[in-house]
């Protein structure tokens, strides 16, 4: 067997371990429910439930640390802990309490049983032994099928050994795989989990938005009131001297024309800038790309820009990132003593990724300002990311991406695809239980009940083969459902998230 393959098997009987050290941590859950709801011991509920998430986080990172599939933590925000009110009391509901312990466990029971996600833990480690487990654990199966016919003399017990030895390449990290995927039916949030996320996270990032833009308003009104606002004041103010000049002296009058004049012209240059640092025109007109050329080309930087993107954000999207941009190259000019600025600007999906790197003294860190604490703001609101790597003494890169900033389109399953999603949800069972749980359970307890299980039906070296084989055929079906229907949900999401 080569590396991948033995890697795969530690990996496969690792998961089944995890998946039997579940089915503990699953019971202990059921007697804490147990204790809490029919008893009324309540305070045991939420240790319960402490282990039992702890135990699905890490079959979370071994899902996505083994089988490559990521799953998101699916849990509602927490509640916020309790305020204290002005007569120095804690209000939960219509009681009030000295101290804000009882309220906060209240709170914490009520957001811990109400949680879906609680629910749906449990449910998981209950059934991950008898579903993914069964499916990692396929060559392990096998061998322990044909291990005790060979201590009894019996050679058919050869046939099991061999079969989970030819197909231990292909199926070992097939089956790893597949249990991802069935962790991911489980464990991953639901719609409605994600809406209450996204709502715990708009709600932060709708304050940092209304705060930048409560500061945007003061620059353009400081703007306005140092610059053009003053310097039209002062045209007024010299074309009345003008005006008073004009018969006693013309020559002066004229001067102090020509100098409204130059003013005017100043003023307009200062209108534009203000207009430029509230939505550049070639932005609307020409797209990120070029206002971010426009851009570079005023800086005095040596700039080198390069752009892949296969079609245009929305306006708000170029937006914060044109002027995410501007404001890094204001700090690498005023702050890192740069020359030489590179601008990278392309796409991952439809997420928008700029990279900025300058090659200043270095230094820059977010928490003592230099715009990047605005820049991060910014971006927030468009769930987007900053990244900042500035080691003292330079170069200095900062990189920001933008989820879902670009449209795409996401095809659909294909119809075969659908047929063999119906199919393996409607006969899975078939093979799975009836076939093989129950046979198997049948055998053991050595029943002369026949009845419509094929396998007893079979001569004996057969029989366990056969009640494996039916076993594992479900947890294929099962898998290949989980499967499909996955990758159809993920269709769905994308599709109505870039719609």
């Amino acid at each position: 067997m080569n590396r991948r393959t033995l890697t795969a098997l530690a990996r496969g009987a690792g998961l089944l371990g995890m998946a039997v050290l579940g089915q503990l941590v699953g019971l202990v859950m059921l007697v804490a429910i147990a204790l809490s709801f029919l008893i009324g011991l309540v305070f045991v509920f939420s240790p319960a439930v402490r282990l039992t998430r702890a135990t699905t986080r890490l079959q979370r990172r071994l899902a996505a640390e083994w089988s490559g599939v990521t799953i998101d933590e699916p849990y509602r925000p927490a509640p916020p802990p309790p305020q204290r009110q002005r007569d120095g009391w804690y209000r939960e509901g219509r009681n009030l309490y000295k101290t804000p312990r009882v309220p906060a466990f209240n709170r914490r029971l009520s957001w811990l049983v109400n949680d879906p996600a609680t629910w749906r833990d449990f449910a998981y480690l209950m059934v991950s032994p008898w579903s993914s487990g069964l499916i990692v654990g396929i060559p392990l199966l096998l061998a322990v099928t044909g291990v005790p016919q060979l201590v009894d003399g019996n050679l058919a017990g050869l046939l099991p050994l061999v079969v989970a030895l030819v197909t231990a390449p292909a199926v070992a990290p097939w089956s790893v795989h597949v249990h991802g995927q069935i962790a991911h039916a489980l464990l991953a949030p639901t719609e409605k989990a994600r809406l209450a996320q996204r709502v715990s996270h708009l709600a932060r990032t709708r304050i940092d938005a209304v705060d930048s833009q409560a500061a945007e308003l003061r620059r353009i009104e400081r703007d306005l009131h140092d610059g053009a606002q003053a310097r039209l004041v002062a045209i007024g103010m010299t074309i009345g001297a003008a005006e008073q000049l004009i018969d006693s002296d013309p020559a002066a009058a004229k001067a102090l024309l020509a100098k409204a004049s130059e003013a005017s012209a100043t003023a307009l240059r200062e209108l534009r800038q203000v207009v430029r640092g509230i939505h550049p025109p070639v932005l609307a007109e020409r797209g990120l790309g070029d206002a971010v050329r426009a851009l570079a080309l005023d800086t005095p930087l040596t700039s080198h820009v390069t752009v892949d993107l296969p079609n245009r954000p929305d306006a708000p999207v170029e937006s914060a990132a044109y002027f995410a941009v501007s404001e890094l190259l204001t700090n690498a000019v005023r702050h890192g003593d740069a020359t030489e600025v590179w601008i990278d600007i392309s796409h991952q999906g439809t997420a928008l990724r700029v990279t900025v790197t300058d090659d200043g003294r270095g230094g820059a860190d977010p928490e003592r300002g230099t715009g990047l604490r605005g820049i991060e703001r910014r971006l927030a609101a468009f769930d987007g990311v900053l990244a900042v790597n500035s080691p003292v003494g330079g170069p200095t890169t900062a990189a920001f991406e933008l989820t879902r900033a670009l449209e795409e389109t996401i095809p659909s399953l294909p119809r075969w695809k659908r047929t063999i999603l119906g199919l393996c949800w409607g006969l899975c069972w078939l093979p799975l239980f009836p076939q093989g749980l129950v046979a198997m359970v049948m055998k053991l307890v050595g029943s002369p009940e026949r009845s419509w299980f094929l396998a007893l039906y079979l001569p004996e070296p057969l029989q366990w083969p056969v009640i494996i084989g039916m076993i594992c055929l479900g947890g294929v079906m099962l898998a290949t459902g989980v499967t499909l229907a996955n990758q159809a949900k993920r269709a769905k999401v994308d599709a109505c998230a870039s719609s």
